[in-house]
């Protein structure tokens, strides 16, 4: 994967595991009727742990997660109970914001840097992350706002949930 200056990458992670494809996502406790959210935070835990061990991590770290597709299954479960005569369930409305998994990714992690959500026009081919993301990796640490950038690019797509996670630093 082609960096821009002065980006180097300390981590990586990919959903599914190439070395473990057949193995299921992991629930998240808190989130429901989706598996984006799972997606995007087993994807940054296996990052963070593949650089840092275990939880906290040191330093101050931005989050960045770029998706075109957003967490569709959640749009589509709020769309159905915003039927007539249903009623939404509010976790949905809580985990429908992209910021959301993000947050218990900051917590989890002690993570303090900024936290940014982007939905670039076109998907990331996949095992790999928007440029824009990157860039915007970039100018985040050039900037100053952070010292390393973890970068996520997560898409649910009609053949299956894919993500990449990068920890980035220049």
């Amino acid at each position: 994967m082609l960096l821009p200056p002065p980006l180097r990458i300390l981590a990586e992670a990919h959903w599914p595991d190439p070395d473990r494809a057949d193995d299921p996502l992991p629930p998240l406790p808190g989130f429901a009727a989706s598996t984006f959210n799972p997606l995007v935070a087993h994807t940054a835990e296996r990052c963070l742990r593949a650089h840092h061990g275990d939880a906290p991590a040191p330093g101050r770290t931005a989050l960045l997660l770029a998706s075109a597709s957003g967490d569709r299954a959640t749009a589509r479960a709020i769309d159905e109970g915003a039927a007539p005569g249903r009623r939404t369930a509010p976790l949905l409305f809580f985990q429908s914001n992209p910021n959301a998994v993000l947050g218990h990714i900051a917590a989890r992690w002690g993570l303090t840097g900024p936290v940014v959500a982007i939905s670039p026009a076109e998907p990331a081919a996949p095992g790999t992350v928007p440029a824009d993301a990157l860039d915007l990796a970039a100018l985040l640490l050039t900037d100053g706002d952070a010292d390393r950038v973890l970068v996520l690019a997560a898409e649910q797509e009609e053949d299956g949930d894919r993500a990449v996670a990068l920890l980035v630093a220049s």
